[in-house]
């Protein structure tokens, strides 16, 4: 039976951590941190984390305020709103809530972010220095997969790591930081051949495909470590990418494993941007 990588346990300890740190700069006669979000259209899913990341900023004393533009909001009204915030000495934290509209690019707006601000570490400044092993805001959920299995003290160094799925918000990020932490990382994704002979080829396994139930029960062995990133909202519940991992070494459940580490992590975020500030 594998060893459950608690990411609500975990992200409670963080938070904890933070809430100590925040009240004690209040006490000392300092502000609060303040993380401003911005949310364009009326999304459910959107309007649902929004809400969350608004309540878990209360909950460590993080001062937190939602722009809420409507869906057709013009890309130069939500630049200008950005411009706003990248200039206010208040506000330590940006984060744009995505998706976006269709009709707004969103590389020109994660563009004009401030670096230090981004909280989403998905500038492509912060991207870059991701990829160089420089200081600087990281991906919010490849930052919260690390700390989970540093949680858990997970050797990573000399590790064989596969990670499944290269987009930008998870796969290329979380394997750019596994490298930093000295393992060996294999990228592979949906159209990868011979998956299975991957996963038995290595140690921690990343599954950010997007695809339910993308790697089978019958791929694990008792060897893996498992991080499933994905969530999907069935008739039946939600699942994640794999469809089973009871077998392995450690595995992260769905939900409650790198959820709630993400939230956490941009809060962490929120934090460091106001001592950079």
């Amino acid at each position: 039976m594998a060893i459950v990588l608690d990411g609500k346990q975990v992200s409670k300890d963080i938070k904890a951590n933070i809430k100590e740190t925040i009240d004690g700069l209040v006490a000392a006669g300092k502000r609060a941190p303040k993380l401003s979000v911005i949310i364009v259209g009326e999304d459910p899913a959107s309007q649902t984390y929004v809400a969350s990341k608004a309540r878990q900023c209360k909950q460590v004393g993080i001062d937190s305020d939602t722009i809420r533009l409507n869906e057709d909001c013009t890309e130069d009204k939500l630049i200008e709103t950005l411009e706003g915030l990248n200039a206010d000495s208040g506000v330590d934290g940006i984060l744009v809530q995505l998706p976006l509209p269709k009709h707004i690019n969103e590389d020109r707006v994660l563009d004009v972010i401030d670096p230090k601000k981004d909280v989403d570490g998905l500038h492509p400044l912060n991207m870059g220095y991701l990829q160089i092993n420089r200081k600087a805001p990281q991906p919010c959920t490849p930052k919260g997969i690390i700390s989970l299995l540093d949680a858990y003290d997970i050797e990573l160094e000399g590790a064989r790591a596969l990670v499944i799925g290269r987009s930008r918000l998870v796969g290329k990020p979380v394997a750019g930081l596994l490298t930093n932490r000295n393992a060996t990382v294999t990228i592979a994704h949906s159209r990868s051949k011979n998956i299975e002979e991957l996963i038995a080829q290595h140690d921690i396994i990343v599954v950010a495909v997007g695809i339910p139930h993308f790697v089978k029960a019958s791929m694990i062995k008792p060897n893996h470590i498992v991080v499933d990133v994905g969530i999907h909202r069935t008739d039946n519940g939600i699942i994640g990418d794999v469809e089973g991992g009871e077998n392995a070494a450690y595995l992260s459940p769905v939900p409650g494993g790198v959820g709630p580490m993400t939230i956490a992590s941009l809060l962490e975020n929120t934090l460091e941007a106001y001592y950079g500030s």
